[in-house]
């Protein structure tokens, strides 16, 4: 399966939509990534994230950011406590003070430009996955393999969950909190597949200008990338851009 098309096989349950029909999904899909260590380029990068926290932190606790209070408003609607299982990009905002992570220059990237602008972004390893991501609100009986005291553990999501999943189980638990191993990320990742998740009051523009910062700056990181791009929006179909 192309990337063009698991990307326009790809959905959000009109259940999801009930739950916040202002919520948006612009899903990028990469390919000819070469897999590298963190560089010069990405402790830059990584350096001005860290910045950028530090100044939003000292207007605002990270709770009452805006995008950061609406997930959180998105995560009790479900049934979550935001207070334990906090959203990618709040658990990102809180770890910049102390440092962000040093991983390699692919997930350094995608983390940076999630704390410079303040949204949920999701990276996966596009070549893992069986079909065409799905965003649903579970059942209760789907798989999501991940790690507890150091042993592989296979654990099901709350049933009304929101949950990315693929043909074989889900890939990411409460919508941006938790990513299954199996998908994830790793060090001879060459195809991805990055999820921006957006709430009021961040505006289709200001999602599309984030998807653009981060295009740019994973174009660099191969002779042959490639990127593809659709938003997933309510009532309102969905716009596909190479």
């Amino acid at each position: 399966m192309s990337d063009f098309d698991v990307l326009s096989r790809a959905g959000v349950d009109e259940a999801v939509f009930d739950l916040r029909p202002d919520y948006r999904a612009l899903l990028i899909a990469v390919d000819g990534l070469v897999p590298g260590p963190s560089d010069d380029t990405s402790e830059a990068l990584l350096q001005e994230a860290e910045e950028s926290a530090r100044l939003a932190l000292a207007q605002y606790p990270v709770e009452e950011l805006p995008h950061m209070a609406s997930w959180r408003e998105a995560y009790r609607a479900f049934g979550a406590k935001p207070q334990r299982t906090r959203n990618s990009a709040e658990a990102l905002l809180r770890r910049a003070e102390s440092g962000l992570p040093r991983v390699n220059r692919l997930t350094d990237v995608y983390n940076a430009i999630s704390v410079i602008h303040q949204i949920p972004l999701g990276g996966e390893d596009l070549g893992r996955y069986r079909g065409a991501p799905r965003l649903i609100r579970a059942d209760g009986s789907e798989q999501f393999d991940t790690t507890a005291a150091g042993e592989d553990v296979t654990e099901h999501p709350t049933a009304g969950e929101v949950v990315w999943c693929d043909d074989i189980g889900v890939t990411c638990r409460r919508w941006n909190w938790r990513q299954g191993r199996r998908t994830q990320l790793n060090d001879a990742t060459t195809t991805a597949l990055f999820i921006l998740d957006a709430l009021d009051p961040m505006t289709d523009d200001e999602l599309h200008l984030v998807g653009d910062e981060l295009v740019r700056n994973l174009l660099p990181l191969g002779p042959e990338v490639q990127t593809h791009r659709r938003l997933i929006v309510a009532g309102r179909g969905a716009a596909n851009d190479e």
